[in-house]
């Protein structure tokens, strides 16, 4: 079923297409979970408790992206609490990066729980059992 809702400037947009934001943010999530994987994957050659832990929350950012694409709505929550656990690990001093954190985790919150985005991930999509 497709309902027509309006978006700024009173253009009609059909609710079953993915919202611009959402597209956005998921392929950021692919792309900093793929390159920072990569990144840090000389470190499984080696590998010590914490290098497991940092491959771990890459594949986390990897697959919200994956399935924010493929509109499940526990993949947007996934996003959201990896850039508050990234917020949460920069607020420990020195602070690298704390402001740019909040700044980024602020603006995904915005754009992941408004109307929009909310009501493309209500909607049914595929569900994964």
């Amino acid at each position: 079923m497709w309902v027509i809702a309006t978006k700024a400037g009173n253009e009609p947009m059909s609710s079953g297409k993915r919202p611009v934001s959402v597209t956005a943010i998921a392929w950021l999530f692919v792309a900093v979970g793929t390159v920072t994987f990569v990144y840090h994957s000389p470190g499984l050659l080696h590998p010590h408790t914490d290098d497991f832990l940092v491959e771990a929350t890459e594949l986390l950012a990897l697959t919200a992206g994956l399935f924010m694409l493929r509109r499940q709505n526990w993949a947007r929550w996934l996003a959201l609490a990896w850039m508050a656990f990234h917020v949460a690990l920069s607020a420990f001093p020195p602070f690298h990066g704390l402001v740019i954190h909040l700044l980024i985790f602020g603006g995904i919150t915005y754009l992941l729980l408004r109307p929009d985005a909310a009501d493309y991930f209500r909607e049914a999509g595929p569900r994964i059992s």
